[in-house]
């Protein structure tokens, strides 16, 4: 008797533990479905640029949009963006790679964005272009590789090697050379009316590597933020190099709001 009690005990605390863990379990996961994530790409790339993040957030039950931006001006790249904020179920964190930093501190003044993430990104503040940001260090290599079609800016395959994602095997930056989104020359003069990383946390990787924004301006604007910032050895494009340690960021600045 003793034996069929201890037994039926064990079951049931063992039931309890098991229903409690799923309880907390279900409750991450609905607190995560509430949460999106928004990813907005920079120039000479598209939304396929955050394919190595996006899976291991869905698996942790975030929603993720990754916007396709025209490249064309900041206006339109901005408007895109609002477009996945519509979308939408309700708080947001902005991801922006590159040129998609200045896209995500502009639109990110909407009051559904409750955190910024920079990777290797332009942070500019009102009245700052990414032309203005970049003249205000040492050069990078990149505009020795850029072309031009009418006005419509490329990279050659040599420069998506040597100045943009030289720690990426040479398949992989077939891929990126192949994808790349022709971006039109004003999108480096155009200017915006907000700075949201003055209102909204943030988070900022450096790419130590970087040839296509000095690594300096990056460490620069992350302080002026007051942004988290984490250093990483690679190149322009860290979402592909080191994804798991981007991840990381992402998952910290995501959590950050669900506290």
């Amino acid at each position: 008797m003793k034996k069929i009690t201890k037994t039926l005990l064990a079951g049931i605390v063992a039931g309890v533990l098991f229903l409690g863990s799923s309880a907390v379990a279900q409750t991450v996961d609905s607190m995560n479905k509430r949460l999106t994530i928004v990813f907005v790409h920079g120039l000479w790339a598209d939304g396929s640029c955050w394919s190595k993040v996006i899976n291991p957030l869905m698996d942790k039950g975030y929603k993720v949009i990754s916007v396709q931006n025209p490249t064309t001006s900041l206006e339109d790249d901005v408007a895109a963006t609002k477009r996945a904020i519509d979308r939408a179920d309700g708080d947001v964190v902005l991801v922006g790679h590159s040129w998609g930093g200045s896209v995500i501190t502009e639109a990110g003044a909407d009051p559904r964005v409750k955190a910024l993430v920079y990777i290797a990104a332009f942070a500019p503040d009102k009245g700052e272009t990414a032309g203005s940001l970049g003249e205000s260090v040492a050069p990078t290599i990149l505009p020795s590789f850029i072309q031009n079609a009418n006005g419509y800016l490329t990279l050659s395959r040599e420069g998506v090697a040597k100045g943009f994602a030289g720690d990426l095997s040479p398949k992989e930056q077939d891929v990126v050379y192949a994808v790349q989104q022709p971006a039109f020359q004003k999108v480096f003069s155009d200017v915006g009316v907000n700075a949201a990383w003055k209102t909204k946390p943030s988070w900022y990787v450096v790419a130590s590597e970087d040839n296509a924004i000095n690594p300096e301006l990056e460490k620069r604007m992350a302080k002026r933020a007051n942004a988290k910032t984490t250093i990483l050895k690679s190149s322009h494009v860290a979402m592909l190099s080191k994804p798991n340690e981007v991840l990381n960021v992402i998952f910290d600045a995501a959590k950050s709001i669900s506290k």
